[in-house]
């Protein structure tokens, strides 16, 4: 589906549409391929079963509205969707991300940057500890990260319409330095 988007240059992508309910069930990620559809002004991902969005979704220069709405599943976003500069529009389920005084939705607990990930395999990490299946690049300056520098961060900023928990993995504690200020004070 990504391959015939990227192809006609299509300026909306709904991929869930065209699975069966099964289908859909067991889609919990996109593929880095995501990144390809630079045309797309709106992705819709409305009821979807994810549980992530891979950082090359940054790539998508043109998007200027997202929906995931009811992902009750999807409880964080990459930092890369910062770079979506165009991105004017979303429609997220802040309940589903944040919960409520009752239930509120683990995020994937962070790594304390040591000597011990000095040997880690960016190519194949387990999603579950470090919120990608792979790290290639910073999400700060796009640089290529290199295992003994890795350090990921949450911040909660403004993302077109909704402030929303963001995964930062950045190859330096500069690029942590240069993160801006999360919103509202929230961290």
């Amino acid at each position: 589906m990504i391959d015939e988007a990227a192809a006609d240059g299509r300026e909306e992508f709904r991929p869930l549409t065209r699975l069966s309910p099964d289908e859909r069930r067991q889609v919990i990620t996109l593929p880095p391929e995501i990144g390809r559809l630079t045309a797309v002004r709106h992705l819709v991902l409305y009821g979807s079963n994810l549980v992530r969005l891979p950082p090359e979704i940054g790539a998508m220069t043109s998007l200027e509205e997202f929906t995931p709405y009811t992902s009750y599943r999807l409880h964080w976003f990459p930092y890369e969707l910062t770079r979506c500069r165009k991105l004017t529009r979303s429609t997220v389920s802040t309940r589903a991300l944040f919960g409520n005084h009752k239930i509120r939705a683990p995020f994937p607990r962070l790594q304390p940057p040591s000597g011990s990930v000095a040997d880690l395999d960016l190519e194949n990490l387990d999603p579950r500890r470090w919120g990608a299946t792979a790290l290639h690049r910073c999400s700060v300056c796009d640089r290529p990260v290199r295992p003994s520098e890795l350090r990921q961060v949450w911040i909660s900023l403004r993302v077109a319409t909704d402030v929303l928990p963001l995964l930062v993995n950045a190859c330096s504690t500069k690029c942590v330095a240069a993160l801006p200020h999360p919103s509202d004070g929230n961290a």
